[in-house]
């Protein structure tokens, strides 16, 4: 392995499974039954990543930003992605493959999502069941969500390697950010929500075109 990468962490909405359309019509669901304004799907793309919260607080109005409003319409939320978390939600083209290689490979892999945890392991559970990932961490309250590296941290300790030896995929600034500081390889998944040009910006040390570029990469 020329990079000496032992252990891959993935973000998970954008980076394994494209789950806009889901996302956004709960999201969208939840603001109409509170009688506010929906947003095209597209628009998800920029708001998805920081949380169930922070999506309710950026999908609402600015003017109806107050902590009671923004808790309903993550309560909302919630309840309406329970009902269509899995409708159209898929891994990306090479995702499987990719696994698969790295597993056979004896790299370590985990996931590290924004995502409340009970719906990351229901999304990986659901979606990649052939697949064991060494360790699976949504959003909880017992730790910060990224940017702050000390969930990436604490999936170093569970997988017993220094942050060194560890690249994370993500396809977002938050992703790159996280990377950074943990001291890990950042690269940027240009097939997911963002663009190039903000994974740049916020430290991707490599950009990747499609999944099975990471094998390439680590040369696997």
């Amino acid at each position: 392995m020329g990079t000496g990468i032992r252990a891959v962490i993935f973000d998970l909405d954008g980076t394994l499974l494209n789950t806009l359309e889901d996302i956004a019509a709960s999201m969208n669901a939840a603001l109409a039954a509170n009688g506010f304004q929906t947003h095209p799907a597209d628009a998800y793309r920029l708001l998805i990543g920081r949380g169930m919260m922070n999506l309710a607080r950026a999908a609402l109005p600015e003017d109806a930003r107050e902590p009671a409003v923004v808790q309903k319409a993550a309560a909302a939320m919630r309840r309406e992605y329970e009902k269509r978390w899995a409708d159209k939600t898929r891994p990306y083209d090479g995702i499987p493959e990719l696994l698969e290689k790295l597993c056979g490979a004896g790299i370590k892999t985990a996931v590290l999502s924004n995502k409340p945890d009970d719906f990351t392991r229901k999304c990986v559970g659901k979606f990649f069941p052939q697949y064991r990932f060494d360790a699976v961490l949504g959003e909880q309250p017992w730790i910060p969500k990224k940017p702050d590296p000390a969930a990436a941290f604490e999936i170093a300790r569970q997988l017993g390697f220094s942050p060194a030896f560890f690249a994370c995929l993500g396809d977002s600034d938050i992703d790159m950010q996280t990377a950074a500081a943990a001291g890990m390889l950042p690269l940027g998944a240009l097939w997911g929500f963002r663009s190039a040009e903000e994974l740049n910006e916020h430290g991707a040390q490599r950009l990747l075109d499609t999944p099975l570029d990471l094998i390439k990469l680590i040369a696997v």
